[in-house]
């Protein structure tokens, strides 16, 4: 029986598994069991949770080191950059933004180690393309509140929004959310949001917010303001607008990483996968409950209209 760790930032483990709610755990199981790997014939799963804590995440990444799985699964930049610390040897399937500019792998084509995945970045241009999306439903836009934790913004990915931002020549406010993401952070950080000039709100792309997508999305509603998201699973559940990869397509490659590996192959032999293709999904209710006018060709360039 091999044995598969897979360690999330905040998602319950209850929530992982082949029959989830979650549309990404749930591809990822059922196209693990596809490709022969069955939970309790031939695989044994065990599931950790970060429970959306950024603290614990080096002591959770030792301890799940310390029951030596044949493969750990992870999602998020923050636990693989700690999993890479804890081990060596362990092959490891991340989830990650840029794993080349946090040292987790060498390069895309030749990760070099023992870790491989798929990455969720496109650098600059996907992040300017989401700011480019929110400023055109709003043509009077003078400032975007970007809501990331504390870390986010001491890697690569902060870096990136900045710049992206400026090159936008659109000014951007950092809500605080500090290390903890949890619906008690949100509304703190909620409560420096500058109502007296259009403004609307764009989420970072950390697995963290995934795990709470229904309670920030309700809280975003209650702030009345337009709010752009990293993935689609926020406008399916509420949200307004997202520009982004498809997650469950994602986890399918993953899973497929994972199988290449319960049958021998090494990380180092698996590239990292950059995706190419990425998706504007929006919430057409959402927008009219916002009273935007949304125009025949925004929605014609839209991949998934939601109403």
């Amino acid at each position: 029986m091999k044995r598969i760790a897979v360690m999330s930032p905040a998602a319950k483990t209850a929530d992982m598994n082949a029959n989830s709610n979650t549309g990404y755990y749930r591809a990822f199981f059922q196209e693990l069991s596809r490709l022969g790997h069955i939970e309790g014939q031939n695989i044994i799963i065990e599931r950790y949770s970060g429970g959306g804590e950024t603290a614990p995440y080096a002591q959770l990444a030792a301890d799940v080191v310390g029951t030596h799985p044949d493969v750990i699964v992870a999602t998020g930049t923050p636990i693989a950059i700690q999993l890479k610390t804890a081990t060596q040897t362990i092959p490891v399937v991340s989830l990650f933004a840029d794993p080349i500019a946090m040292g987790i792998v060498a390069t895309l084509a030749h990760p070099g180690g023992n870790v491989t995945g798929a990455s969720i970045d496109a650098g600059l241009e996907l992040h300017g393309k989401r700011f480019q999306l929110i400023a055109e439903l709003m043509p009077n836009l003078s400032t975007i509140h970007y809501l990331a934790s504390e870390g986010y913004w001491e890697r690569a990915a902060g870096v990136a929004v900045r710049l992206a931002a400026r090159q936008a020549s659109i000014p951007i406010i950092e809500l605080p959310l500090g290390r903890t993401v949890s619906p008690e952070a949100y509304q703190h950080s909620f409560r420096s949001i500058q109502r007296n000039q259009p403004t609307a709100i764009i989420v970072s792309d950390e697995g963290e917010h995934l795990a709470l997508r229904h309670a920030l999305v309700e809280l975003i509603a209650a702030q009345r303001l337009p709010a752009g998201y990293a993935f689609r699973d926020f406008v399916e559940a509420g949200g307004l607008m997202s520009y982004s990869v498809d997650l469950a397509d994602l986890f399918r490659l993953m899973a497929s990483q994972v199988s290449d590996i319960l049958r021998g192959k090494k990380p180092i032999e698996i590239p990292v996968y950059q995706p190419t293709k990425f998706e504007l999904a929006i919430n057409t209710r959402t927008a009219k409950a916002l009273g935007l006018d949304l125009s025949p060709s925004f929605l014609a360039r839209a991949d998934r209209v939601i109403e």
